[in-house]
């Protein structure tokens, strides 16, 4: 959850993001290698060019052979720089592939519990930071390293008084550096954070953007949007003034140490206790001990921002995704054939909490849907009847009960199995960006453009396919913008229509519809009931009055069941509810129980047209 700590992570966390890139990083250690190599003779060739030139000696050879290396080694790492860019935008793709794959199966739960902008920071920005770890990170660390132990081997041999003193001007600069850059990753990471929650705020305001146009609220909202990017900026502020201090502090080790071999270097050359070439090389050397040991301190301030960043991704991959495979006991049966003898879906004292919820939502629910029927659940708003659809779906486990589809208990069923049994409407109908043909495929994605047409004209939908001029490849919008909330609805419906499925869950199918629309609806669902299992939460009269069973529900519980015209005699509740829908005139609410009197909840059936009684 959002609240947990993630323990911090070190390099073996890599480990998983570099596996498939191994032979390319062994490729890139030896050109570091012969790099480095290439470099490392350098001074001494410079050296014996000196002492030639000193000796009035033929330098032709030198010369060419410090010029090979020169290209060499620029080439190598050349070649080498190229390889790791490449290594490091392999490394973003599969972290961000694993990412995606990961993200779209978490538990729901995961979803209720954080915000959308900052797993999508996780996704974006913080992978975009492992791309230094590889490039500027790792080894640059690596290579510094083969530099720094050659070079200081070098040095050594020419002159160990001057390297003690190379030495002891840089340990203090570096040290200080070094300390500093440890305190980066929590900085980066807390600055990770802060992006995310900006990304959050955006996401929330440009989604909502009819809502803030409407209540006159752009100026607040941005000023959320501002809040949290200044809050990114200090965020930011603090890893920059950290970093700031680490450069300064090696620049001045850098030049402290230059200047320390220049004097006393410059003194053993006039007391004859080492040559002007020995001193040249040596400074060469210096140059490559100083520059990979500066760069190897920025790739550590680099290293330590992208384990930063690659705790919060490992956060995420590290939460346990849906397990889609095999159940317990897969079902013997196909797919679409119901088993004889036995009931569709089977409620058994089922009862549920959310995690966040201070008490339980479901309480001992029980009843059985048979196969070939239409059930209906009604009751008060709050009541838990869409709680219901979504444990059938298996989007959250129970907390008590059982929960039987095909006459076997959805946990003993896999996830993909279980839902290729299930068409599923949602209360909001969410509609994908793209176009209708890409919507309609979703969940069907051999089907063809007749069947595609067909369904639409079912649910009386042509009119979208047709004003276009665009066809199936219409445009639908953001969330489905460029439709009304009708079509986007039966649009909904239509997709589910679509599947094999023997069992429809269908969360308020027809609250958005106008008259002329939910009659086509109707006929499109009752053609569908002839062959498959409904399981509907009503919002509409109608679709309540033609239910082969209604399931009362008030409170998590199941009050009463039964087919309508029992049900006005038996059920208060359901009495309550039909009078308020001018059902059946002559019933009274019970006393102090009106529909403004269950607590504030009101009811599902509120808003829809009057119907005379049957």
């Amino acid at each position: 959850m959002t609240g947990e700590t993630t323990p911090p992570v070190g390099l073996r966390a890599l480990a998983p993001h570099l596996r498939s890139h191994w032979p390319t990083l062994a490729l890139v250690a030896v050109l570091s290698m012969l790099g480095a190599a290439a470099s490392l003779v350098q001074p001494l060739l410079t050296r014996d060019l000196l002492d030639a030139i000193g000796a009035s000696e033929s330098v032709g050879g030198l010369v060419a052979l410090l010029a090979v290396l020169v290209l060499a080694a620029a080439g190598i790492n050349a070649v080498r720089d190229f390889l790791l860019q490449r290594t490091a935008e392999g490394v973003v793709l599969g972290t961000r592939r694993r990412l995606a794959h990961h993200l779209l199966r978490l538990p729901i739960a995961e979803y209720d519990a954080r915000r959308t902008g900052d797993l999508l920071s996780r996704v974006g920005a913080d992978t975009t930071l492992l791309r230094a770890v590889v490039t500027s990170g790792l080894f640059d660390i690596a290579a510094g390293a083969v530099m720094v132990v050659g070079a200081i081997g070098a040095m050594a041999l020419l002159d160990p008084l001057l390297l003690g003193v190379t030495l002891l001007a840089l340990t203090l600069g570096m040290g200080i550096a070094i300390t500093a850059s440890r305190r980066v990753r929590a900085l980066s990471r807390a600055t990770q954070a802060r992006i995310g929650e900006m990304t959050s705020t955006v996401e929330r305001a440009i989604s909502a953007a009819r809502t803030i146009r409407a209540a006159r609220a752009e100026g607040r909202e941005a000023d959320l949007v501002v809040a949290s990017a200044e809050g990114a900026y200090a965020a930011g502020l603090r890893v920059a003034r950290l970093q700031a201090l680490i450069s300064p502090v090696a620049t001045t080790a850098t030049q402290g140490a230059f200047l320390a071999v220049l004097g006393v270097g410059g003194a053993r050359v006039a007391a004859g206790d080492i040559t002007v070439g020995d001193l040249v090389a040596f400074i060469l050397f210096l140059f490559f001990l100083v520059m990979p040991l500066g760069q190897a301190i920025g790739a550590y301030t680099q290293l330590q921002t992208g384990l930063g960043a690659l705790e919060r991704i490992e956060e995420v991959l590290r939460i346990p995704a849906e397990e889609h495979g095999a159940g317990r006991a897969e079902a013997a049966a196909g797919r679409n054939d119901p088993v004889s003898g036995r009931t569709a879906v089977e409620f058994e004292g089922v009862g549920f909490a959310y995690p966040a919820a201070d008490g339980p939502v479901l309480g001992d629910v029980s009843f059985t849907v048979p196969y070939g029927t239409r059930t209906a659940l009604v009751g008060p708003s709050g009541a838990g009847k869409s709680t219901l659809l979504a444990l059938v779906e298996r989007f959250y486990e129970t907390t008590a009960g059982t929960i039987r589809v095909d006459g076997r208990d959805v946990r003993e069923q896999s996830r993909d199995a279980l839902r290729s049994r299930l068409g599923y409407v949602e209360q909001e109908a969410p509609v994908l960006a793209g176009t209708i043909r890409e919507n309609l495929l979703l969940a069907a994605p051999e089907t063809d453009d007749a069947r595609l047409l067909a369904v639409l004209e079912s649910v009386n939908l042509t009119g979208i396919v047709t004003r276009a001029g665009a066809g199936l490849d219409a445009q639908v919008g953001e969330g489905g913008v460029l439709l009304s909330g009708g079509e986007r609805q039966r649009l909904a419906i239509a997709r589910a229509l679509l599947t094999d499925a023997p069992i429809l869950l269908m969360d308020e199918p027809t609250s958005n519809l106008d008259a002329r629309n939910e009659a086509a609806l109707r006929r499109a669902i009752d053609a569908a009931a002839e062959t498959r299992t409904l399981l509907v939460v009503a919002h509409r009269l109608s679709t309540v009055v033609e239910s082969d069973q209604i399931v009362v529900m008030e409170s998590g519980r199941v009050v009463a069941t039964g087919r309508h015209e029992e049900l006005v005699d038996s059920s208060p509740l359901y009495r309550e509810l039909a009078a308020h829908q001018l059902l059946v005139p002559e019933a009274e609410p019970s006393v102090g129980s009106g529909v403004g009197g269950r607590g504030g909840s009101g009811a599902d059936l509120a808003d829809a047209p009057h119907h005379s009684a049957p």
